[in-house]
């Protein structure tokens, strides 16, 4: 075989997925500023998207913006300080880069997985690659 019928045997056997061009979009938070609090409505809604649990987001997010916060039974996320939307976005948008995104192909396809020694490791299932992230939040 040549180069060119090998290649194309090993394009035809990569998932599909690969191969789809669909934009990865973060949807940007919706709430609003209650005296000194910040109240998020789509917090949750924002970590399905990104596919990883809510109490994960919500750790990293709590420890950037350096505030208190809790999401209430109703779903709401009530940060304990005044902050604007732009720097909450910036911040989902870094944990997105850090936790969701794979660094080869760019993709969202990914998932957090703990092995033994205790370390994390960010494995693609778009292109297999497998990344250590920090798992300290």
């Amino acid at each position: 075989m040549d180069y060119v019928e090998l290649l194309k045997r090993a394009r035809d056997q990569l998932p599909e997925s690969v191969f789809e061009k669909e934009r990865f979009e973060i949807p940007k938070v919706r709430g609003h500023i209650e005296g000194n609090k910040t109240v998020i409505v789509n917090f949750q809604q924002i970590a399905g998207v990104l596919r990883r649990p809510v109490d994960h987001l919500l750790k990293y997010v709590l420890k950037e913006l350096a505030t208190p916060g809790d999401i209430k039974k109703s779903g709401l996320l009530v940060l304990g300080s005044k902050i604007p939307a732009s720097r909450i976005n910036e911040k989902i948008r870094r944990y997105a880069h850090d936790f969701v995104l794979c660094p080869d192909c760019g993709k969202p396809d990914t998932e957090i997985s703990k092995e033994t020694g205790g370390l994390s490791y960010l494995k693609c299932s778009a292109c297999g690659a497998k990344h250590p992230v920090k798992s300290k939040i």
